[in-house]
């Protein structure tokens, strides 16, 4: 049984979040608002000093921004210059052209899941987001039909399968091998991919309804479909920039010595900020100079596609408050607890103490990194399979994406849904990856 304290903070973070979502859903306050005035209130019940309230929500804001603002910034001009040279619709129409309209949900399915090997979920999301309104556009289907198998690609890969840095914490925690790792994450996540993807987007679909004008897609979708696109293979290799900049910094350790110089320039081309500044930046050239746009003409369209991302910014912050304070409450502590006390098999064990975390703090990184560090010790005399143990851990982190998880506000606002239909569409299907890739994993132990 855990104490009396434990269960407090469990059932306070509980209502907490249970009345955050009444307000915005039901009496429609300002996420915003209600999120920082939640943080807050939980904070203060749960007994911390008053001192360190504010401190605490502002920690983990700037904690969460000083990564994804920049991402978001720079993914976001990148996606307007593929707007607006027509480079987001040629792949829009070559997709189209070779899956055919029936399998498109399939295709930004194995989009989602090739761009995401390399990269974060955030930065995979704002590099294909703009592909996703095109491919909606041109097929006169819904986004979530069109987008919801695309960010199941990329949170599958995001959860599951190395370089991510949360998956190569829990390889180095576990003693895995990286290899075998790769292939029994592969194993494990296609499938669960298209389960989560196109087989419930196609489920889903029929029960929301998205209403009224989106003012990021207006940012992304061209309007003028006429004139002459660029070629597919620039377009590729300008979206693909940041990608291979990535992955050279994730392989520079077998280019160079650690701690060389070589090795260390290596490292900061493949961070997302430096890859996507590049690409940005190249993006300008192939996209811009080269399909006839001026110097003042780019500048605009850089400036005006920011405005509308200034809200998600402020709500992923705000999500990243709210962890960071259920961290500093004890909440993710009594969680752990909870799990370690249950008799359950050691597979079931990391996915249940990765989903706890990950429920309480919003983060996958974190529940990842927490959770193998807590079943590691724990597990190492089981005899079961380190790498099965990483991809157990992973699909735990990424059970029920809700209000205080940065990606969930993601999607609403990119998606222009409610938050009703945000935990119908994105929640359920970040549950459905988290369960079916756990049920796979244990199908393996038994094979393997």
């Amino acid at each position: 049984m855990i104490n009396h304290n434990g269960a407090f903070l469990l059932l306070l973070a509980l209502g907490a979040i249970v009345l955050l979502i009444l307000l915005i859903a039901r009496f429609k306050l300002n996420p915003f608002i209600a999120l920082m005035t939640i943080s807050l209130a939980l904070d203060a019940a749960s007994g911390m000093p008053l001192p360190t309230i504010v401190k605490a929500f502002e920690a983990g804001v700037g904690g969460t921004l000083g990564h994804i603002a920049i991402v978001v910034a720079l993914g976001t001009m990148l996606g307007k210059m593929m707007a607006e040279s027509g480079g987001a619709e040629r792949i829009a129409l070559t997709l189209i052209n070779i899956a055919g309209e029936k399998h498109i949900p399939l295709a930004m399915m194995v989009v989602g899941l090739l761009v995401g090997l390399p990269v974060f979920f955030e930065v995979g999301f704002v590099l294909l987001i703009p592909i996703a309104f095109n491919v909606a556009k041109r097929t006169g289907t819904s986004m979530v039909l069109v987008g919801l198998p695309m960010v199941a690609g990329l949170s599958v890969v995001h959860g599951l399968v190395p370089p991510h840095p949360a998956t190569l914490l829990a390889v180095a925690a576990y003693n895995a091998d990286i290899g075998r790792t790769v292939f029994y994450a592969l194993m494990v996540g296609i499938p669960t991919a298209i389960v989560a993807g196109p087989l419930y987007a196609r489920f889903v679909t029929r029960y929301i309804r998205i209403e009224g004008d989106n003012p990021i897609a207006a940012q992304f979708v061209e309007s003028a479909p006429q004139r002459n696109l660029p070629s597919f293979s620039l377009t590729l290799f300008t979206i693909l920039l940041p990608i291979f900049l990535m992955l050279i910094g994730s392989w520079a350790d077998r280019f160079a010595a650690p701690h060389t110089s070589l090795n260390d320039a290596l490292h900061l081309l493949g961070s997302a900020d430096i890859a996507l500044l590049l690409a940005a930046m190249v993006s300008f050239v192939t996209l811009g100079k080269m399909r006839g746009f001026s110097r003042a003409a780019i500048l605009k369209f850089t400036d005006e596609c920011l405005a509308p991302t200034a809200t998600i910014t402020l709500l992923v912050g705000a999500g990243g408050g709210l962890g960071r304070i259920l961290q500093d409450s004890g909440t993710s502590q009594a969680i752990v607890d909870l799990a370690l006390r249950a008799h359950i098999s050691i597979l079931f064990s990391a996915w249940l103490v990765a989903a706890m975390v990950r429920l309480a703090t919003g983060s996958a990184t974190v529940a990842m990194a927490m959770a193998s560090g807590i079943i590691a010790p724990i597990a190492l005399h089981t005899g079961v399979r380190p790498e099965l143990l990483t991809i157990a851990t992973g699909a735990g982190s990424l059970l029920f994406s809700h209000v205080n998880d940065g990606g969930f506000w993601l999607v609403k606002e990119y998606f222009n849904m409610s938050v009703a239909d945000t935990m119908k569409s994105w929640s359920i299907c970040e549950t459905i990856i988290s369960v079916v890739a756990l049920l796979l994993t244990m199908g393996l132990a038994v094979i393997i």
